[in-house]
């Protein structure tokens, strides 16, 4: 697995390690949201840090191999990218309604 890993291209890389840190950060964000709705708020923010935690040793060498390649504004646009479509996915696994309810309830 490792070989395979060091074979990808920098893009490919970065895009890995940037799909996975998403997947951390989100988490974070709303796990507490679903499951820890009934603990105290500093309860939910200690798991939110512990779980963010995992997030950065992931979305610094993320940024630091595609810096190699990439300017900091091509991968700041995929970072946004990115964030956009995991949230899309892990919002429409934790709320069924998805965001499309909540843009008919807005507009």
């Amino acid at each position: 697995m490792t070989a395979y890993i060091t074979n990808l291209s920098v893009l490919a890389k970065t895009l890995l390690l940037l799909t996975i840190s998403n997947l951390f950060m989100l988490t974070a964000w709303y796990y507490h949201l679903k499951h820890l709705s009934d603990k105290p708020w500093y309860v939910a923010a200690y798991v939110s840090w512990g779980i963010a935690f995992f997030e950065y040793t992931v979305h610094i060498p993320a940024n630091r191999i595609g810096h190699s390649e990439l300017t900091l504004s091509q991968l700041q646009i995929m970072q946004v990218g990115m964030s956009l479509l995991m949230f899309k996915i892990i919002n429409h696994r934790m709320d069924k309604k998805g965001v499309e309810a909540l843009l008919r309830r807005l507009f």
